[in-house]
Parts: C-alpha cells; structure tokens; sequence
C-alpha cells in the first residue's frame, strides 16, 4: 500500500466530516458510520422519528461528495416504475410510433429513499436489483447504474401508524442500519440557532466521485489477521441459535441469525474505520463496534425477547462479551472527535 494514498484517505476525511459538521449538529456515531458505509460501498437504513436531521445528513453528504442526487419521497400510492422508470411511446421524425425508455430516478449515484417504510412491499422490491447488483432490469433489459452507487434510506420506527415492515431480504442489503436519536439539549439549542440562519445545507464539496472509488481501494488493501477474520466470522455465527458457536443469549432470545452479507460488511466497514483512525490493520474493537450497525438488522428476536423487551442491540452485546473480545466496545476513537479536539 501507497503512503501517499494513505496520507490522501486520511486527509480527505477529515475534510468530509468538516464539511458534514456545517450542517449536521451533534449525532457524531450515525454520521460516522453513514460516512464508512458510503467508503466501503455499501447502503445504508437511517431510523429515527420524524425531525431528527435524517434527510439533512443525506442531502449534505450529497453536496460533500459532489455526487448527482436524487430523492425518491416513498408513499403508499408509489408504483414500481415510478422508481425504476418505464418505457413511453413516441414518435419519430418519420411518424413511426416506437418504445423509449424513460429512467427514474433511480438513474443517480446517490439515492435518498425517504420513509421508505411508507411504501407497499410491490414498490419496496424495485430497490432489490439495484442495491445488490447496481443494475435495473425494466421490461427485460438491463441497465448499468453509474459507479459509486448508494441507496441511503430512511425510516420511522415501525410502531408508526402508516407503514410496511421491510423484507428480510431488503434488510439484509444494508450495510448498516443505524439508529438516530433524538438530540441533547446542547444540540437542540445549536440546531434552532443554525437554522435561523439558513435552512439551507451550506457544506462544500469534499471529494468527487472518482476519489471516493479510490478510497474505497484503499481501504480494500488493509490486512485483516487471521484471529481477527476468525473472531468477526464466529461472531456472525453466534447469531445463529443451532449454530456450534451459538451463545446463552443467541438460544434464548433469537430466532433468525444473520446472513454471510453480514460478515461481507462486518469486514469491509472495519477495513475503512481502521484506515480512519490512522492503523493499519483491523482490529477487535473495530470488529466489536461495527457488530452493532452490521447486525441489529440482520436477527430477528424470538417471542421471549419480545416479552422480555430485550433489544437486538442488548443481545449483541451479551454475544460480545460471551465472545471475550468486547473489553473496548467503543475501540479508538472516532474520527470526529479527533478533529474536534484539533
């Protein structure tokens, strides 16, 4: 690996979180993770209520990477095409009526596929094809999606009136998903301020779209140890309840583990969140970290941690500590509070 370009990766996101900061106050552990996500290439589900800076982060990162951006607001009556595009008759300069296709808004390198839970699971499943494969398939032709792709989505929680559950399968295409929570009253005071000034984002363009397909080849060419691989993929074994590796917790409380997408994105993120904090190879606490992001999506509870009101992040955590490598849950520290602290 280059030292130039490792030099290079770090100083550019120190730019990005700089420039995302101009707009987003406070949530310091979503935007970082939405940042590594965007890095590693993968997607990313945002959830939290209504007002929280969700559509704000994804429109700034947008402007950040100076990427072409289109926002697909999800609603009940949303159909298929409307995401994808269709084809139209039209009419040549002979009078021929012939078949065009129209591309939707699908056709852009960032998606923001607002309330995405607002939508029927018909519409839900257009986004399948392009957040796996990046291609659209519309009346049997398929179509390439522009390089680098991201679907960034947003949800409400799901005990909101109004909304459909995503599919597993759906889920499972995410990266991460994170959770955003409401702000403290610091950040509150901070955000009323800043938009009294303007509700516009005033963030700068970062990097372009070259760059970050550059820093994601970088990260790529991180080492990961051998204990390390074999610690991140026990840990997506244990989600498994009749898995050899299952834990106490895993037994008791899961129904469904994760799927090996989970191991694919447990490694990829961790390679970009070491390069991040200035190592250069990864380690257990990025492992023990990303475990949250990368997981809590990918089990599914059983009826007794229902009962129970245990969580998914809270039975993560048992497995981790059943694990012996979570000492240090929260590993080195962020990008973001290094910079701060410059």
């Amino acid at each position: 690996m280059e030292e130039q370009n490792i030099q290079k990766f770090s100083e550019q996101c120190k730019n990005i979180f700089e420039q995302v900061r101009r707009d987003v106050i406070g949530q310091n552990e979503v935007v970082e993770g939405t940042i590594i996500a965007m890095i590693a290439g993968g997607n990313v589900l945002l959830e939290g209520v209504p007002g929280v800076g969700k559509t704000r982060l994804v429109r700034s990162l947008g402007r950040v990477f100076n990427l072409p951006f289109s926002r697909i607001q999800f609603t009940p009556d949303l159909m298929p095409a409307d995401v994808t595009g269709t084809n139209i008759i039209v009419r040549d300069d002979e009078g021929n009526s012939k078949f065009q296709f129209q591309p939707g808004p699908i056709f852009s390198n960032i998606i923001l596929a607002d309330e995405i839970n607002r939508a029927t699971p018909k519409t839900q499943s257009a986004l399948l094809e392009a957040m796996q494969e990046h291609s659209v398939t519309v009346m049997g032709v398929s179509r390439k999606l522009e390089e680098p792709f991201f679907v960034l989505a947003t949800q409400n929680p799901i005990e909101q009136d109004g909304t459909y559950p995503l599919p597993e399968a759906q889920m499972d295409r995410f990266m991460f998903k994170l959770i955003v929570p409401m702000p403290s009253l610091e950040e509150l005071v901070d955000i009323v301020n800043m938009t009294q000034k303007t509700m516009a984002e005033v963030a700068e363009a970062a990097c372009n779209g070259e760059d970050l397909l550059m820093m994601r080849k970088t990260a790529n060419q991180i080492p990961v140890a051998q204990e390390v691989m074999e610690y991140a993929m026990k840990l997506c074994s244990a989600t498994h309840p009749d898995s050899e590796h299952a834990t106490a917790a895993t037994k008791k409380y899961i129904r469904l583990g994760s799927s090996p997408r989970a191991g694919q994105a447990l490694i990829s993120a961790a390679k970009v969140r070491a390069l991040m904090n200035g190592r250069f190879n990864v380690s257990y606490s990025d492992i023990n970290t990303l475990a949250y992001p990368v997981l809590r999506h990918r089990i599914k509870m059983n009826f007794e941690a229902i009962a129970e009101r245990v969580s998914a992040d809270e039975v993560i955590r048992m497995i981790l500590d059943d694990l012996g490598h979570n000492g240090n849950k929260d590993g080195a520290k962020s990008m973001i509070e290094e910079n701060k602290k410059k």
